[in-house]
């Protein structure tokens, strides 16, 4: 062996140091924790609230609460356990279980962006930005032209369930509204910009069957700030896509 390479293992050994894998600390009887891929990790946890919930105007702090502790927090938690479950899989495991637990994994992952995106882009004054105004304008003929087919939209699934969103193409490099019936529907290399939950436990407590008052609600508190960052940076990843 090459001198300098036996003083190095002969340093480790003594000093308690190891690579990754092995015994850290010298004479320990307990065999390393075993090294969990990131994909089967299944420690996701759930983001706090990016604002007061009493802060907002017409959605109550009990909506707001409840929303996060147990829809949004639910889909962590489901989505940590089938990570686990996943893990358990190998070549001799069924397919359709596979395919089903990927199915659970993708619905409980983008609920959990989702929510992320909608709850953050919450807590502001309602009114847009100029610069935001402009990509409207040039997207859809002015910014209210687009609030209103985003508004009709959102009526459109309020008796059922699902997401309405206003998101940059990446591919194409524009702007464009589109609606998700389920969290696994959503485009292909788009961009979030804003989210509206149109799930019924978004209002149902403050609003009951009167969705149209809750997406009220919703313009009135949008954080039209948050959404041109996202906007900025979904153009700038745009960009790297070329």
């Amino acid at each position: 062996m090459d001198p300098s390479r036996r003083t190095a293992l002969l340093a480790i050994t003594t000093t308690g140091l190891a690579v990754p894998g092995t015994v850290l600390a010298q004479g320990s009887k307990n065999p390393p924790a075993p090294i969990v891929p990131a994909a089967f990790a299944g420690k996701h946890l759930p983001k706090p609230l990016p604002f007061k919930p009493g802060s907002l105007k017409g959605l109550s702090e009990q909506l707001l609460v409840s929303h996060h502790d147990n829809n949004y927090a639910g889909a962590i938690k489901n989505l940590n356990r089938v990570e686990a479950e996943l893990s358990h899989c190998d070549k001799d495991t069924p397919p359709f279980v596979v395919a089903g637990l990927e199915q659970s994994a993708l619905g409980y992952r983008n609920s959990a962006t989702m929510h992320e995106l909608y709850f953050g882009n919450l807590g502001g004054d309602g009114k847009r930005t100029a610069k935001i105004d402009k990509a409207l304008a040039e997207a859809y003929e002015g910014a209210s032209r687009w609030e209103e087919l985003f508004r009709v939209t959102a009526m459109g699934i309020a008796g059922g369930s699902g997401w309405v969103v206003l998101a940059f193409d990446l591919r194409r490099e524009v702007l464009r509204s589109y609606w998700s019936g389920g969290h696994p529907m959503h485009q292909a290399l788009a961009a979030p910009i804003l989210v509206l939950d149109m799930y019924e436990h978004a209002f149902a407590l403050d609003f009951g069957a009167a969705a149209a008052k809750y997406v009220d609600a919703f313009f009135a508190n949008v954080r039209w700030d948050e959404a041109e960052k996202r906007l900025e940076a979904a153009k700038k990843a745009a960009m790297a896509l070329r």
